[in-house]
């Protein structure tokens, strides 16, 4: 993704709309009365992706558009969701220390992950059963993905195969691995993800058991009855044992590496002990994730598991990051305390179930432009130059 093909549409369209709330709120309008508010007022639902100005707007288009269950699937987690919401909060506890007269005119926002470079740091995260949100799924999102060149990481259990989806964005697409009990189901997932030309794969260690999902206890127990939104990977393999393995240990890293040439991230790592053994074991990076508040309550924010787990790494091996993010400058604050990359998961989500492969793309582009413009206003014109000393913990 080139800076300024992205940076441009973003300078189109908010010119206009920016003008006009500048006017509405200036001391010459207050003085015409209500009347004049009324002329700039906007209705903030949109009907068009074109049409959004952030990410939350793709989410109140599905609240309305989804049946109940397949929007509680996108935006339930466990318990109470207060991980889901911790997540959000530790970035209102981060401020950004931004520096003044740089040449910011030109923003490079690559970066390189095992020898391949990306426009942007931004990747598409695993999210499983998204034929509920579109009926493209998992297709929609890769044809996005591919067209703005956007890393994306590809769920055990898709709508469609991974074959497919790789074919929709070509070179892109990692496999994220949910290993089971039955080795040989698990040798095939691998064996599938490799012939589709996946050169990474993404352990999640997160899922021993199924998190409390009270919303969806009723709809996963209806889609996994049907062929409709069922595992794209799955219909010809029998599954003797769920996705969850209680048996999973560190052991299991070795049966990976005998099974496949991959390079292998593991994802779910939130505590420096768990960062530890991933360098002990071999890991190519790790990827720093509570499944998006989906399984434990933990009530803690992803990026506040940042800074201990990149102590450990000191930069030996990329760290990648997910959960909660939402903004640029959410992007930005992971980036400034270490990660290498940063992975969105509902918002694409929301982008696809209202608008298909355009709302997805939308969704990226919003996300980029508001990375590029908190890189120019804080004098950082490289992903490189983005550091800690960009950052600082707010006083409570």
């Amino acid at each position: 993704m080139q800076e300024s093909s992205v940076a441009g549409k973003q300078g189109i369209y908010y010119a206009r709309r920016d003008f006009l709330r500048f006017l509405a709120l200036s001391p010459l309008f207050s003085l015409a009365g209500p009347a004049v508010y009324d002329l700039f007022s906007e209705d903030t639902e949109i009907d068009s992706p074109e049409s959004a100005t952030n990410v939350f707007q793709f989410e109140d288009v599905i609240r309305k558009k989804l049946s109940k269950g397949a929007f509680d699937f996108i935006h339930d987690g466990a318990d109470d969701g207060k991980t889901i919401q911790a997540n959000r909060d530790a970035f209102d506890r981060l401020q950004i220390r931004v520096r003044r007269l740089i040449d910011v005119s030109k923003i490079d926002t690559s970066i390189e992950l095992f020898g391949e470079k990306w426009g942007s740091p931004i990747l598409l995260s695993p999210v499983g059963f998204q034929g509920i949100a579109h009926p493209e799924g998992e297709i929609a999102a890769a044809r996005a993905a591919g067209t703005m060149k956007f890393l994306q990481m590809v769920s055990t259990v898709t709508t469609f195969p991974v074959g497919e989806i790789a074919k929709a964005n070509p070179q892109n697409v990692w496999f994220q691995f949910y290993p089971t009990q039955d080795r040989g189901v698990s040798k095939e997932l691998l064996n599938r993800a490799n012939a589709a030309g996946c050169p990474v794969v993404v352990l999640t260690v997160d899922t021993p058991v199924l998190g409390n999902r009270e919303s969806q206890i009723e709809f996963f127990k209806r889609v996994l009855k049907t062929s409709e939104g069922a595992m794209g990977n799955f219909p010809d393999l029998k599954m003797e044992y769920g996705l969850a393995d209680p048996t999973l240990t560190w052991g299991f890293i070795e049966w990976i590496r005998s099974n496949t040439k991959s390079k292998l991230v593991i994802k779910g790592i939130v505590t420096h002990e768990d960062a530890k053994l991933c360098l002990d074991k071999g890991a190519d990076a790790i990827m720093i994730s509570n499944h998006g508040g989906r399984q434990e309550e933990s009530n803690r924010g992803t990026i506040e598991s940042l800074p201990e787990i990149m102590e450990v790494v000191q930069n030996r091996i990329p760290v990648l990051i997910d959960g909660g993010f939402r903004r640029g400058t959410d992007i930005f604050k992971a980036l400034a305390l270490g990660a290498r990359a940063v992975g969105i998961g509902r918002p694409y989500v929301w982008g696809l179930a209202a608008f298909g492969q355009p709302g997805v793309e939308r969704v990226l582009e919003l996300l980029q432009a508001e990375l590029i413009r908190i890189m120019q206003l804080s004098g950082t014109t490289s992903i490189q130059r983005i550091n800690s000393s960009y950052v600082t913990k707010r006083l409570m």
